[in-house]
């Protein structure tokens, strides 16, 4: 059964900034060979990093919305760690559009 997740990625992009583009659509390509379903790919511009805990003060921010199923995330997870572009990542389960609508109509009662 597949699930709604949300995936914001900080990619490193010091010196790449011109190749951005390519890493998002690398990066997307990734999630659909383990199966994800993207549904939006948020490009949320390179902003500073409130303190330094590495060698990067600041980092490209993307955000990915996708259907997959739970047992793909720790699969893109590791993948993901091992790539040296993204410097950061983090992943949280979504309701179900479905789950959405019938809380609405719920409330509406």
């Amino acid at each position: 059964m597949n699930h709604r997740y949300e995936a914001l990625l900080v990619l490193n992009a010091q010196g790449k900034e011109d190749t951005i583009r390519e890493i998002i659509d690398r990066l997307e390509s990734e999630f659909q060979k383990e199966g994800a379903e993207m549904e939006q790919v948020q490009k949320m511009d390179k902003r500073q990093f409130s303190y330094m805990a590495g060698t990067l003060d600041s980092g490209y921010y993307v955000n990915f919305i996708f259907s997959a199923d739970p047992g793909s995330i720790e699969k893109m997870r590791t993948k993901f760690k091992l790539d040296p572009e993204v410097y950061r990542q983090s992943y949280q389960r979504l309701p179900d559009k479905k789950e959405k609508l019938g809380k609405k109509l719920a409330k509406s009662k």
